[in-house]
């Protein structure tokens, strides 16, 4: 495997193949929970992406995908070149807007709004095409590192789930018994159709929204499986945090889009659903407890307060299968333990006031007392407030959203603050300090400082275990 060095000079050397001019600059984009590590590089024409991927058979997958998927026109962005000797591929920048970035950063479940919802729909209309159409020719040979989620994949993951999360966790459990409805689970889930495309990792950060539209992305994971996984694995996406109410409505929604394309006996598809929301759980909680308990990610450990929610309605609805009344206990088990309970609440006890604002008018009100805190001016930035057609608009729009990110200064300027802001993150974290405040200004407090905010939030709540209050002092004055 490369050093990060390595990897830069690598993804350089393919960017100048390809385009024939110099980078003018390479920004190591955040990391994610895998080794595959992703670059922005600047140029004379905007901006892509390098990837770096050790994992031979992963990126033979998502190339393979790719190249499928978009002859069949679906939004997944374009491969502009590639060295797999090297593990290094380029691709279009479809920018940093995440779904997950639009939602409610809240630990409660508050109801999404109508844009969000209907961002949900959009999606929903595409995933069926991902899953029916796609599986038509698709080279599921190329798959790693399973051809189908089939009965071996299951137990792969409800093992990592017993011996990541339950041992590491310390709930006790009788194996054998567990074992059996292991095997009950997997019996019951293999009766569901199994002829589509799962893409298997399914969730909102790997959905990303550009002209109000979504893209999609990290799909290398895909194989051959069931419908109702993928619809699983974005509705119980555990930071997501969806209500239950709008759960189920999308989950209508789902199963009418589907029958636009094939019938199918609605009934007998619920009833499997729930079974394979189960299943993505216990594997969601399997990669906390692998990256939290054992590799010490903490960050990881914030999701068990979700999982737990997603749980506790699983089992208040009676969705958790009969055949496994032994895997029902354990859940109990989990949901009571006092060695989770501590998750239920930020663990730092940071919190961390962030604030948008006008230059025209006040500062920010530090109101713990505490004093001090990061300031930034987003003067120096380009303005859509300049532009008659983002007047009325706010960052919080995604048009305004989609002028910044095409700003090469937007996102050095993101760069900068965000790993000033996380130094004091981690230091305060240490040290044991409760409060910090970072604010944004810009001339309105309307589009750079509320953009600028907004993408804060998101990265430190992604990335720490600290409570985020998060607010825009212009709000009331933006015209509607």
């Amino acid at each position: 495997m490369h050093n990060h060095t390595e990897q830069q000079q690598l993804i350089g050397e393919l960017f100048i193949q390809w385009s024939g001019e110099e980078p003018a600059e390479i920004l190591t984009l955040p990391p994610s929970g895998s080794d595959r590590k992703y670059f922005r590089i600047v140029y004379s024409k905007g901006t892509i992406i390098g990837a770096y991927n050790p994992i031979d058979q992963e990126n033979q997958a998502f190339l393979s995908f790719t190249h499928h998927f978009q002859k069949l026109n679906l939004p997944v962005p374009k491969v502009l070149a590639q060295n797999t000797e090297n593990f290094v591929y380029l691709l279009e920048d479809l920018g940093d807007t995440t779904l997950f970035s639009l939602l409610p950063h809240s630990r409660d479940q508050v109801y999404f709004n109508e844009p969000v919802m209907e961002l949900y729909h959009k999606i929903l209309d595409q995933l069926p095409l991902f899953q029916i159409n796609g599986a038509k020719e698709l080279d599921f040979s190329v798959c790693f590192p399973r051809h189908a989620f089939d009965q071996n994949s299951m137990m792969w993951d409800l093992n990592y789930f017993k011996y990541y999360f339950l041992k590491l966790a310390g709930i006790l459990y009788d194996e054998q018994k567990l074992e059996d409805d292991f095997q009950a689970l997997c019996q019951y889930l293999l009766e569901a159709d199994s002829q589509y495309f799962l893409y298997r990792d399914f969730q909102s950060r790997n959905i990303m929204i550009r002209n109000s539209q979504p893209w999609f992305i990290d799909y290398q994971g895909g194989r051959k499986g069931a419908l109702q996984y993928d619809i699983a694995s974005l509705l119980y996406d555990a930071k997501a945090n969806i209500h239950p109410d709008q759960r189920e409505e999308l989950l209508d929604y789902y199963i009418q889009s589907v029958k636009k394309h094939i019938d199918i006996d609605e009934q007998k598809f619920r009833n499997h659903f729930y079974g394979f929301v189960l299943i993505r759980i216990l594997q969601a909680m399997g990669a906390y407890g692998f990256r939290g308990f054992y590799e010490k990610k903490t960050l990881f450990l914030q999701s068990i307060f979700y999982a737990k929610r997603n749980l506790v309605w699983l089992l208040e609805n009676n969705k958790i299968p009969e055949i496994t009344p032994y895997l029902r206990h354990v859940l109990y088990e989990i949901i009571a333990s006092p060695n989770l309970k501590k998750f239920d609440q930020p663990s730092s006890g940071l919190k961390i006031s962030i604030r948008s604002f006008s230059y025209r008018k006040t500062f920010p009100v530090d109101e713990s007392g505490n004093g001090g805190g990061f300031i930034f001016d987003c003067r120096s930035l380009p303005n859509p407030g300049r532009e008659k057609a983002y007047k009325r608009m706010t960052g919080k729009d995604q048009p305004v959203i989609d002028y910044l990110e095409k700003e090469p200064a937007v996102s050095e300027f993101l760069n900068i603050t965000t790993h000033l802001v996380e130094n004091s993150v981690k230091a305060y974290m240490e040290r044991g300090f409760t409060h910090l405040m970072v604010s944004y200004g810009c001339t309105g407090g309307q589009h750079r400082s509320v953009y600028s905010a907004e993408k804060l939030a998101e990265r430190l709540s992604r990335s720490y275990d600290v409570a985020i209050d998060l607010q825009h002092n212009e709000e009331l004055s933006w015209p509607t």
